[in-house]
């Protein structure tokens, strides 16, 4: 799960990124591209310029320095470019030195998607060119190939007449096409997906009231160590009897604490009253609708009965989405990545009835989760239907989980605009139900 390979990687190109005579040292792969799971680790490595024998053994230092990391526990294979090792997690990774003018084409070759470098290489050769991991070449009048671009992929992109496209994007969905509008002046173009620095709140933690590690003013540090302006304290509900999960009178207790800890944490972040509010097996809600009105926001969850039928299970939701209180369906389709299917539901209809009913669908960023998958941000996207990216923290540490979520809707195509939690305090509380 990317969850899991996300830090591993990060942290080995951040130690080829010191090593001395390393110019640029990025992860490329699936990883680069986010993507859910992944299945191995590439990295690529330019090494800092001078005379050829320089930048050999430049390589060469790092190439000892990758195959002798305390982590590895195989070495499959070592050169004076390319290094392949197995960690003792399991975790296969490759690494490759690139000459610095040819690093943007093998940036964009090494990332993928193979569906994408295969629509830029058609589209390379309708120009009369020819496009790989060395560089965009074009052929001279004596036979020879001539570098065109391939430094950066931004050169790249702009040499073969495109709108540079995100990693996140490339998977040969449509994005190439927009790409090549924008670039040609007309109408249309990419979207500016929401960054990784732009999400201002967290609509779904949990406290040590229920089933969370952690107290409330620990979770409010937390966040505000994130750079979070607002979270939501959305703890479990009586139903889900496991977690200890709130009854009306525990709830109002809660929100008393949460009113104490706002005043200490005054200037510094605004802690909202929420739920996690089971949806019970007719679509009717965990809480009534006296105390689910004077919370601050009310976040509805499936955690039983994922066996029903799809028209059973997708009539149930839609039942508790049109409750009035209702603002956040969370983990929408209920699947834990490689341990859990989503439960049958009929997606098309629950993002038509969100429309119909105002309702935000979660993409939630708890690394087993990863609910909605990118496919269904796309469609809620274009549906005009409005997400939210949220931790579901159980603990202070697991606020960073944040970075998954952001990056699972940036798969998704989604800009800030799509992104509740994007949005200044006050916008986003007028926007809920």
């Amino acid at each position: 799960m990317l969850g899991n390979i996300l830090p591993v990687a990060n942290m080995i190109e951040e130690r080829l990124k010191n090593l001395a005579g390393v110019e640029k040292a990025t992860v490329a792969g699936s990883t680069r591209r986010r993507k859910e799971t992944v299945g191995d680790v590439d990295i690529l490595v330019v090494t800092k310029g001078g005379k050829p024998a320089y930048a050999k053994a430049s390589a060469g230092k790092v190439m000892d320095y990758f195959t002798n990391m305390p982590e590895v526990a195989h070495v499959i294979a070592s050169g004076g470019t390319k290094s392949s090792i197995k960690l003792s997690s399991g975790l296969n990774v490759d690494l490759r030195v690139v000459p610095s003018e040819s690093y943007g084409a093998a940036l964009n070759y090494f990332t993928g998607s193979k569906d994408h470098n295969v629509a830029l290489r058609k589209l390379a050769i309708e120009k009369g060119w020819k496009l790989n991991e060395y560089g965009l070449l074009r052929q001279m009048a004596n036979g020879k190939w001539q570098m065109v671009a391939g430094k950066t992929e931004k050169e790249l992109y702009k040499t073969l007449g495109m709108e540079y496209i995100e990693p996140e994007m490339r998977e040969n969905t449509g994005e190439i096409e927009l790409a090549l509008r924008h670039a040609q002046g007309k109408p249309g173009g990419l979207p500016k997906l929401v960054a990784y620095g732009d999400l201002q709140g967290d609509l779904q933690t949990q406290t040590n009231w229920t089933d969370g590690s952690d107290s409330i003013e620990d979770m409010a540090r937390a966040a505000v160590k994130a750079g979070l302006k607002y979270m939501a304290i959305t703890d479990h509900t009586k139903r889900l009897a496991m977690t200890g999960g709130l009854d009306e009178k525990s709830i109002l207790k809660q929100m008393a604490e949460i009113d104490r800890v706002n005043k200490k944490f005054a200037g510094k972040i605004k802690i909202l009253k929420g739920t996690e509010c089971d949806i019970l097996k007719d679509g009717s809600l965990d809480l009534p609708d006296s105390i689910l009105s004077k919370l601050d926001i009310v976040g509805v969850s499936v955690h039983s009965l994922f066996n029903l039928s799809e028209a059973d299970q997708t009539a149930r939701i839609m039942r508790a989405m049109s409750n009035p209180n209702a603002d956040i369906l969370f983990h929408p389709t209920g699947r834990l990545i490689n341990r859990r299917e989503a439960y049958k539901v009929d997606m098309e209809e629950i993002i038509a009835v969100a429309k119909k009913t105002g309702t935000i669908l979660e993409a939630n960023a708890e690394p087993n989760r990863l609910d909605l998958k990118d496919e269904y941000i796309k469609k809620a996207v274009n549906a005009g239907v409005k997400i939210s990216i949220d931790s579901d923290a159980h603990s202070a540490s697991q606020v960073g989980f944040m970075e998954l979520g952001i990056a699972q809707a940036r798969r998704g195509w989604a800009t800030k605009k799509d992104v509740i939690n994007a949005w200044p305090l006050e916008t986003m509380l007028k926007f809920l139900k």
